[in-house]
């Protein structure tokens, strides 16, 4: 047994699926379903019950899987010490970053990375932000891009940039008769909001309550894209990130209205384990991804 293939069976597992087990590790489903097959053969005991939608470990696979994390994380770390000694830009890295951190801006760098380096690989997910977490605590990636980054005694943030954010309405709003507004204009509004258990949903009420500003919460999400199709047929006002509306302001979907007295700035970070060892490719990923975002940082 090998660790490619405690690899794919530590992904299918991950992901409760052998078709996304197998497309993380450019495989076919079958050769998935063989791994795992593999691996059950070594024990001689079965790991996965497949009776069940989707399926469940029984007990011996969940002491597997979480045997064969360790190794890998292991595994990993050992082969970020050797490559760090070649110096060599080559290898995979492994990045989760919420959706709203600029689709085209991160697919940019991803491109850009593997023209200058070859030998490169990035794999990016988008996950929601306890995913996020929870896939750099599981060592399943080695970069996770979060808004309100905080830092734990598990968990490193690196700083990325701080967005401005706008009020976001419908071209035809009342609102967009003014260049710039205070809380106090958004009294009483219709307002589409970010579910409640989000960070971003936390700090936009947090402002609110300094300030004892009431809005109706029309409704609420759990993403940007959503929000901003409220926004476009008029159901509400929202408070977004100004680079996440750019796109649609340019098309004319979308107005947006300055917000201050004071300003609200949604920061960005990378967030990774604590003595995390990078191997050269990923330091240099991480360098490319402030340098992006310094540039954005600039434009504002």
């Amino acid at each position: 047994m090998n660790v490619a293939t405690i690899r794919v069976f530590c992904d299918v597992v991950r992901n409760q699926s052998f078709s996304r087990g197998a497309k993380l590790n450019e495989v076919s489903q079958s050769a998935a379903t063989q791994s795992v097959h593999r691996v059950e053969e070594h024990f001689g005991v079965q790991l996965i019950d497949r009776s069940k939608r989707p399926f469940v470990l029984t007990p011996e696979g969940q002491a597997c899987y979480e045997g064969f994390r360790e190794v890998l994380e292991l595994y990993d770390s050992v082969e970020a010490q050797v490559h760090s000694l070649r110096s060599e830009i080559s290898g995979l890295v492994r990045v989760a970053a919420i959706y709203s951190v600029g689709l085209h801006d991160m697919r940019s760098c991803m491109q850009q990375f593997m023209r200058d380096y070859p030998k490169a690989k990035v794999r990016l997910e988008y996950l929601r932000p306890n995913k996020v977490y929870d896939a750099v605590l599981g060592a399943e990636v080695d970069l996770g891009i979060i808004s309100y980054p905080s830092p734990t005694p598990e968990l490193s943030v690196i700083p990325l940039r701080s967005e401005r954010m706008v009020v976001v309405c419908n071209p035809e709003h009342p609102l967009t008769r003014h260049q710039a507004v205070t809380a106090e204009h958004l009294q009483g509004i219709d307002f589409i909001a970010f579910d409640q258990d989000l960070s971003i949903r936390k700090e936009i009420d947090r402002y609110f309550r300094q300030r004892s500003i009431n809005v109706h919460i029309a409704m609420e999400f759990d993403n940007i894209e959503t929000i901003k199709e409220a926004v476009e047929i008029g159901a509400g006002v929202s408070i977004l990130p100004e680079p996440t509306v750019c796109d649609d302001v340019e098309k004319g979907s979308l107005s947006i209205v300055r917000l201050i007295a004071p300003e609200l700035h949604r920061p960005l970070g990378i967030i990774h384990r604590q003595r995390r060892v990078f191997t050269p490719t990923i330091a240099k990923f991480v360098e490319m991804l402030q340098h992006m975002h310094s540039q954005a940082v600039e434009k504002q």
